[in-house]
This record gives C-alpha cells, sequence and structure tokens, in this order.
C-alpha cells in the first residue's frame, strides 16, 4: 500500500496524477485532515500531535500497514513522526516539500493575517497571496497551465474558513522534530521543487543530513506544490526510489 498525506489547504486531490500512475502497482490510499477536503471539521484537535495520532489511526484501522507513507508539507510533518515513533506501520517514507524545524517565527504574523481576512472576509480575499505561497513562479505564469489554476483556485475558495483557520494555527504552533529524525531508519526519500518559496530546498537537505541514507531529489520548475505542478517528474522520483527498495530487498 501506498498512502498520500496532503499539505495545508488542500486534499487529497493533489495527488490525482500519482493515484493514475501508482495504481498499477501499488494499492494507492488518500486521506484528507480533519477540517479538509472531504473529512469533518470537528471543533477540536488541529494540532499537529492530534493530526498525527490521526494518521497512526487510519493505518491501523484500516490495515494499511507496513505502508510506503507519502507526505507533503503538512502531510510529511506527520509523515516524519510515524517514521520516528511508529516505524512498524511504514516500509518507506516519502518527505515531499516540508521542513523538520518549527514554524519561523516571522512567518507567524503573515500566516495569522491570513487566517484573519479568510474568517472575517472570505477566503476569496487570500486566494492570490496564497497561491504565490503554494505554487512555483513558472507554473504561475505559463499561460497553457491557466486552466489548472483556475481549478487549484476553485479548490482554495471551496475550503472551511473555520476550520482552515484552526489548521494553520496548528502547523503554525507545531514542535519541530528534527531531534527525532536519527531514530529513522526506514529507506527514506525527500523530495522539493527548486523554486519552493513555503519551505525552501535548504529545509530538504537539512532532513536529509538528519537521516541516515536518506536521498534527495531537487525538482526542477516546481513550488510548494511538486505533485502538481511536476507530476511526470515527482512520479519517476518516487517510482526509481520504491523500484531500488525493493531490489535492495
Amino acid at each position: 500500500t501506498l498512502v498520500f498525506s496532503h499539505g495545508l489547504l488542500w486534499s487529497g486531490r493533489m495527488f490525482a496524477h500519482q493515484v493514475a500512475h501508482f495504481k498499477k502497482y501499488y494499492r494507492v490510499v488518500t486521506y484528507d485532515h480533519r477540517g479538509q477536503g472531504q473529512s469533518s471539521a470537528p471543533a477540536d484537535g488541529y494540532d499537529m500531535e492530534t493530526v498525527y495520532t490521526d494518521g497512526v489511526a487510519l493505518i491501523e484501522g484500516l490495515k494499511l500497514g507496513p505502508c510506503h507513507f507519502a507526505g507533503l508539507s503538512m502531510g510529511g510533518f506527520i509523515g516524519m513522526r510515524l517514521a520516528a515513533r511508529r516505524p512498524d506501520l511504514l516500509r518507506s517514507l516519502i518527505l515531499m516539500e516540508t521542513a523538520a524545524d518549527p514554524e519561523p517565527t516571522e512567518n507567524h504574523g503573515r500566516y495569522r493575517l491570513l487566517t484573519k481576512v479568510l474568517r472575517w472576509i472570505g477566503i476569496w480575499a487570500v486566494v492570490k497571496p496564497t497561491m504565490k505561497i503554494m505554487f512555483s513562479q513558472t507554473f504561475l505564469h505559463d499561460p497553457t497551465r491557466r486552466a489548472e489554476r483556475t481549478y487549484w483556485e476553485t479548490e482554495l475558495k471551496a475550503n472551511n474558513p473555520t476550520a482552515i483557520a484552526k489548521a494553520t494555527e496548528g502547523v503554525i504552533t507545531r514542535l519541530g522534530v528534527l531531534d527525532e529524525l536519527a531514530a529513522i531508519t526506514l529507506p527514506t526519500l525527500i523530495v522539493v521543487g527548486d523554486e519552493d518559496v513555503a519551505t525552501v530546498p535548504d529545509k530538504a537537505r537539512t532532513i536529509q543530513q538528519h537521516i541516515a541514507g536518506s536521498r534527495l531529489v531537487i525538482i526542477p520548475q516546481a513550488g510548494h506544490s511538486s505533485s502538481v505542478e511536476q507530476p511526470t517528474a515527482v512520479n519517476k522520483a518516487i517510482d526509481d526510489f520504491l523500484q531500488i527498495k525493493h531490489r535492495q530487498a
């Protein structure tokens, strides 16, 4: 089984290209975090430790483990916790556009301002600045991908403002897990777009330095949503990683 865990503000739909490709070889599962996508929006439980336990409950409840786990951004926060604390549930770890350290303090004000705007004015008011964080300049200015940009803008607008504000606060206030990475002994692939401004490539390099034997792939012309922006390159990176692991096994 190959499980995909999405980033903040999105849903499992951001892995549509990966599902289409990998379903030929694996049982592929995507899931939506609480308050996002098709999942319910409970009153609380949006802190990263609780969202991590949601991931554990999903894998155990559906008997998915041991599985290959691919987490993008927020999904990567969960993946690192799983690999360090519950390696019995995983076969391998794939980290995409994520970071092991806490959210930089200088970002707190900006993200909280965005959540205030979306709660009091509406999500439509933050779509443009959010797209600049989530996607590369290459993607945003490619005239042939206008329809894709419109689709993802529509996905953003479909979010529940109250739930997204809580999920964002959970991401902002998360604790770092850098000191836990040495405990990860599973085969690990780290993927990052070279135009990612939310979790810059240096954050991926830091993770690689702390997980023994991990490999890093930098995706050209991709930002914080490489699975959408450069799906062919992302699929190849994952496919190569899984094939290498299988040969070694």
